[in-house]
């Protein structure tokens, strides 16, 4: 296995800003909504976690024999932040169902989804949305992570999370429902959302190509 240095391409003895923006880069680069393939993302935050964990490249993480054997089990962390159960708003068009059913998540639970479609994840304290799908290993739309578009929208089945910062999105939508998953963070004890709901129509017209944030990238490096 390439240690996670490799992959990220970077030295073992890189600092943590230099690690991150080599991350930032890649994952960006490897995201399917930007070319990308959800193998190549998932290898990338495979990489950056086990470098967060703090990976030795002398020991390949796994310490000498001795300390293997001599290292008891941790304890079990409680969990932390706030559980998200989560859907795809594609799976609503497959299996007949509406944004507006009372028990969507019910049926959802009822039906053999893949874990893509539907799940559960957690976000930590004002963690956006769209990050901690991301380090729970989804490939969620996104183009602009900076709420300048509606790529990265889903919509609130239960739960709050308001949006703190300046963003594109119109009062209607956020009456609805509606919040952009990059500059929004969960603020209640549970949350149930559908993300990709970018394509619902009114929305679509707030949509950035990712070809257009590219350029507007590459222009700004």
């Amino acid at each position: 296995m390439d240690s996670p240095f490799e992959v990220l391409g970077v030295s073992p003895d890189a600092d943590e800003d230099t690690i991150e923006q080599a991350y930032r880069e890649q994952v960006f680069e490897a995201h399917p909504d930007h070319g990308g393939s959800a193998a190549a993302f998932q290898r990338i935050r495979r990489a950056y976690e086990r470098i967060q964990a703090g990976y030795d490249p002398d020991t390949d993480d796994a310490g000498s024999p001795a300390e293997a054997e001599n290292t008891p089990e941790p304890a079990e962390p409680d969990p932390v932040g706030v559980p998200v159960q989560y859907l795809d708003y594609r799976a609503l068009a497959d299996h007949g169902w509406e944004l507006t059913d009372a028990d969507l998540f019910e049926k959802a639970a009822d039906t053999d989804l893949e874990v893509g479609d539907y799940g559960e994840f957690r976000a930590e304290p004002g963690q956006p949305l769209l990050e901690a799908a991301e380090e729970a290993g989804h490939a969620w739309p996104f183009a602009c992570r900076g709420g300048a578009c509606t790529n990265c929208a889903v919509a609130i089945i239960d739960g709050e999370m308001p949006m703190h910062s300046s963003h594109i999105l119109p009062q209607e939508w956020i009456d609805r429902g509606v919040r952009l998953s990059c500059v929004s963070a969960p603020v209640s004890d549970g949350m149930k959302v559908v993300f990709n709901v970018k394509h619902l129509p009114g929305l679509e017209e707030l949509l950035l190509p990712a070809s257009r944030f590219d350029k507007a990238r590459s222009s700004g490096d």
